[in-house]
């Protein structure tokens, strides 16, 4: 009996500096959130933002990590299954303690997944093209808002293409929808007739587009320059431009501007028949600077495969994930009211030459590009803003937000303040 209970309390000591030291290595590494469908109808674009977190957290771990700590990357796979992101990050926070989330594509996953971040504060660094119309003091764009993206893409289209005609073509959800309803606002105040803008939605991963195509190309047939502006999402890129190349829809008849097909989409694809299709993003691979060239490089060697590409939203995460490291060094924690504060004013290089900063509405300033489809499945860039461009989170062509601002700092800390009203209408978006 004796001989049992000293092996019981050397089984509990044993057990308590298990615990301790389990305990203690946790406390030793700052933990990175990683949010990405890995699986399903996103995961063509979504596993490569994974590597790229992936390729961070290791170069900034060989700089010596973060405020003397190394960094844990913790990856989950939402699976494309949008309830499932919101399950996914609460996990990540309640259970695995992660100190930041880098994640999401689709503003379906990022609407899902904020009630849960702001719930249980934590910080949340969005990286795609999206359709404003949101402020969170716990989400940080780092893609573009509409101005930074669908505003001047039509503008270029009108101006310097020539458009008269308009197909909105887009997955069906909220992305694609609010942006479209934004554009034909915007199409509108330029005199743009109703008549002359055509609007199509589809379901993710939708595959059957002869139809769609046909009709796009009737509609381009009436005697007016015609343009696609594209907001499909997912692997439904694919076949559809396998069916403009079937049907021989040429970037000289109808051309198509995209705002979610980049490198990554196109590495899939026979790109022959898209050559001169465009694309509107706010980094491309061929960018000419000496940050990107450091940064393709890094990308090839971690990823070990010369032939992959890098695309926006890697540029994005990039710029997100150094203004999270300064943030952090700023404010000599990585607690998530102290990065709320400390990262608004963060400046980093960004890859196409500039430097980026945080804006107090918690978006980026970043170029605008617009870029020309080669056969190589890289792009030409034959057009960019002069200058880097602020988001902007609230649309100044609808009703309802032209009058919104939004400011985190003190004393206004609020994401929809009204400046006719002088009222903030809520907490957070």
């Amino acid at each position: 009996m004796k001989l049992y209970k000293s092996m019981s309390k050397i089984g509990l000591a044993a057990s308590l500096v298990a615990g301790l030291s389990s305990s203690a290595f946790a406390a030793e590494t700052i933990k990175v959130g990683v949010l990405h469908s890995l699986s399903g109808t996103m995961a063509i674009s979504e596993t490569t933002l994974k590597d790229t977190i992936l390729m961070l957290v290791e170069d900034q771990n060989a700089k010596g990590g973060v405020l003397g700590k190394q960094l844990e990357a913790v990856v989950v796979d939402p699976a494309s299954n949008w309830p499932l992101f919101a399950e996914k990050a609460r996990g990540l926070i309640e259970k695995d303690k992660v100190d930041v989330i880098f994640g999401s594509w689709t503003s379906v996953s990022r609407k899902s997944v904020l009630p849960v971040i702001e719930e249980l504060d934590s910080v949340f660094f969005y990286p795609v093209q999206y359709e404003g119309e949101e402020s969170s003091k716990n989400v940080f764009y780092t893609g573009a808002a509409p101005n930074q993206q669908a505003i001047p893409a039509v503008d270029y289209l009108m101006n310097d293409i020539g458009v008269e005609r308009w197909v909105l073509a887009g997955t069906d959800y909220v992305y694609p929808r609010t942006t479209n309803k934004i554009l034909k606002a915007y199409l509108k105040s330029k005199g743009v007739a109703d008549s002359d803008i055509m609007i199509n939605y589809t379901p993710f991963g939708h595959s059957d587009w002869q139809t769609i195509v046909s009709d796009i190309k009737t509609f381009g047939s009436e005697g007016k320059s015609t343009a696609v502006v594209s907001t499909i999402n997912g692997d439904a890129n694919i076949p559809f431009y396998k069916e403009l190349g079937n049907q021989g829809v040429s970037a000289s008849d109808i051309p198509v501007i995209a705002f979610s097909v980049g490198e990554e989409e196109l590495s899939g694809l026979d790109t022959g028949p898209l050559v001169g299709h465009l694309a509107a993003w706010n980094y491309f691979m061929s960018v000419d600077a000496e940050e990107n060239d450091e940064f393709i490089n890094k990308w090839t060697s971690f990823i070990g495969d010369e032939d992959r590409v890098t695309n926006d939203p890697m540029e994005a995460h990039y710029i997100g994930f150094n203004m999270w490291v300064k943030a952090a060094e700023k404010a000599g924690t990585t607690d998530s009211a102290a990065i709320q504060d400390a990262i608004i004013g963060v400046t980093t290089p960004n890859l196409s030459g500039g430097v980026s900063a945080m804006m107090p509405n918690h978006h980026i300033t970043k170029p605008v590009l617009i870029g020309e489809i080669q056969s190589d499945g890289q792009f030409d860039i034959v057009w960019s803003t002069s200058g880097l461009v602020a988001g902007d989170a609230w649309s100044d062509f609808l009703p309802g937000s032209k009058d919104l601002i939004s400011d985190w700092r003190y004393p206004l800390n609020c994401g929809n303040y009204n400046v006719k009203t002088a009222k903030c209408s809520g907490q957070n978006y």
